[in-house]
């Protein structure tokens, strides 16, 4: 028999999961479905991402539900659009052999009259984001009276994001008997705190100790220079060829520019973040489920949410500021019972966070050694030999090039053409790496190792100390030159175009120095300014500023919203910044 019949689950159901690759329940999904099924409790679920909570929640549902009722009885809350939709869309995978069941995602960046429309058609499931699901309620557009079950997935990254005081006016529409399940990867005390204000006596279970990583993650780090960490990624990269990872930064800013570095680099990569429209974002996650990216450069806001499989390697680029984020990163990888790796870059400082991760998770980390260029070269060389072997040959087509082929390699022999097609790729790499130098840090050798002065993410010295590095939402896309943007900044602080230094345009946004007494003026000048309908943002891009959660030096001006999109309070910390561009030359000789 079905092990998911076993747990209670009808053969419709158990039917069209099997077509999708479930043939056994996952432990937390053997551990809460039948205690769900019961439906007599209050449900606390501590699991790590990847490790099917979606099913543990979402098939329970399909069995409790009355589907001949269409208004709404069950509320699913979760943090990001990404999740929302995913959830959504796998609870109708789940229920396509049954009748009349109809799922609704609720989520900003989209259009609201069309969820508007499909609540009004009538609906059993509403899967949403607190932001626009308070929208909806606000335009008394949705009934919760009948509500049976309310879900909280993810409800750490929820209430990290800020989204408590939006729950609480939420859950205030929904009635009081109904049962409230909460799903979290950890356990921080205002995820207890919410589980005592909304839950009566609630069954818990936790699958693993609380806090704690997927136990099929290695954890790796690698201590590099600052100066040296932008060349270190890359050589980590290109000794891993079948790599298919996200790397994890700490700002948006930070995210656009090493995304836009990569790809100057001839790497396929592309950013996630909050600053991207919808479409965008979508985009952006097709490629990636498509493999058509190797590399997603993401905030950890916007990565929340993301179901991708396979993913080889987490990166981290920048650390997190909380242990709760480093879980959720990791959780990206070895999804599903497989395995996966997770690799930090740190300098020296950094080190007493990685024995306080270590501590966190219960897992020790592994400390690497940057790879040398020659051993770089040669895994290079041996992925593109296995790559040749491998390949699938199309006979019916290329038979009628061979005598062609054949005839043109007629003086070279085997070991010659050989020789040539491997060159094609080894000599790139070859070149890239000749006289590529240690960039490894020994962890034990005295601060004064490290270059005096700061340097920027890709090795360059601080910008001069009576300027600021500034940062503002417009660029090239919204047709400004340099010039444009000079007379533009002027003309909204009133300072003269003296005082600004270098403007360095992109195509979405623009990094420009400031004289360190014109910056107040500046701040000041685009408090709530428009431009073309988007309030303009200006933040603090200079090395030292908003290096922690909540630092007071870092000043921005921004128009908050869910994941950018403009709902409610500010949705991604934006602390860190920006240092300095990037030349884009590949084969760029300092550092390598």
């Amino acid at each position: 028999m079905n092990p998911f019949i076993e747990l209670g689950i009808r053969h419709d159901i158990v039917n069209a999961i099997t077509e999708l690759g479930f043939e056994t329940p996952t432990p937390i999904q053997e551990q809460a479905v039948p205690v769900l099924l019961a439906g007599s409790n209050d449900f606390v679920g501590l699991a790590q991402t990847g490790t099917g909570k979606t099913a543990a929640f979402g098939l329970p549902l399909l069995e409790l539900l009355d589907f001949s009722q269409k208004h709404p009885q069950a509320l699913i809350l979760c943090p990001t659009r990404e999740l929302c939709l995913q959830i959504s869309k796998d609870i109708e995978k789940y229920a396509k052999n049954l009748p009349d069941v109809h799922v609704v995602a609720v989520y900003g960046g989209a259009n609201i009259s069309d969820q508007l429309r499909q609540i009004r058609r009538g609906v059993q499931i509403v899967v949403a984001t607190p932001g626009r699901m308070l929208d909806i309620i606000g335009r008394k557009a949705i009934d919760f009276s009948n509500v049976r079950y309310v879900v909280l997935d993810e409800a750490d990254e929820m209430l990290n994001m800020g989204f408590q005081e939006d729950i609480n006016n939420i859950l205030s529409t929904t009635p009081e008997e109904k049962k409230t399940w909460l799903f979290s990867a950890t356990m921080p005390t205002e995820v207890r705190r919410i589980a005592k204000k909304y839950m009566t006596d609630p069954f818990e279970l936790t699958m693993g100790t609380k806090n704690t990583g997927n136990a099929n993650i290695e954890h790796h780090y690698y201590v590099v220079r600052a100066r040296d960490k932008y060349p270190a990624f890359k050589r980590i990269v290109d000794s891993n060829p079948e790599i298919f990872g996200i790397v994890f930064c700490r700002t948006k800013i930070e995210t656009q520019e090493i995304a836009e570095a990569l790809i100057k680099d001839g790497y396929n990569a592309d950013s996630l973040h909050g600053d991207l429209s919808q479409q965008q974002r979508d985009k952006v996650m097709k490629r990636y489920r498509e493999r058509s990216l190797q590399l997603l450069i993401a905030t950890d806001v916007a990565a929340r949410g993301i179901d991708v499989n396979d993913v080889t390697h987490v990166i981290n680029y920048s650390l997190p500021d909380e242990l709760e984020n480093y879980t959720h990163r990791s959780g990206r990888t070895a999804r599903a019972g497989k395995t996966g790796i997770s690799i930090s870059l740190v300098n020296l400082k950094e080190l007493g966070k990685i024995r306080q991760i270590e501590k966190g998770i219960g897992k020790p980390f592994v400390k690497m050694e940057v790879p040398k260029g020659e051993a770089v070269v040669e895994k290079q060389l041996f992925a593109l030999i296995n790559k040749v072997h491998d390949v699938a040959v199309n006979d019916d087509h290329i038979d009628r090039y061979l005598p062609q082929i054949m005839e043109s390699f007629a003086d070279l022999s085997k070991e010659e053409i050989i020789k040539r097609f491997t060159s094609l790729e080894f000599n790139r790499f070859l070149e890239y790496y000749q006289n590529a130098p240690d960039l490894n840090v020994d962890a034990n050798e005295a601060r004064g190792g490290e270059r005096k002065g700061k340097a920027d993410r890709f090795g360059r010295d601080s910008y001069r100390s009576d300027y600021t590095r500034l940062f503002i939402n417009l660029g090239s896309v919204d047709d400004f030159s340099r010039g444009d943007i000079l007379g533009y900044i002027c003309n909204a602080t009133q300072i003269s175009g003296k005082a600004i230094g270098k403007i360095d345009l992109k195509g979405v946004y623009t990094f420009f120095e400031v004289e360190n007494t014109s910056v107040d003026k500046v701040f000041s000048g685009f408090q709530n300014v428009d431009f073309n309908g988007r309030t303009v943002r200006v933040e603090n891009a200079g090395e030292g500023h908003g290096e922690g959660r909540g630092e007071k030096r870092s000043r921005s001006f921004r128009h908050g919203g869910e994941s950018g999109n403009g709902n409610r309070r500010k949705r991604e910390h934006n602390g860190g910044g920006f240092r300095g561009g990037y030349s884009g030359k590949r084969r760029e000789k300092s550092g390598w």
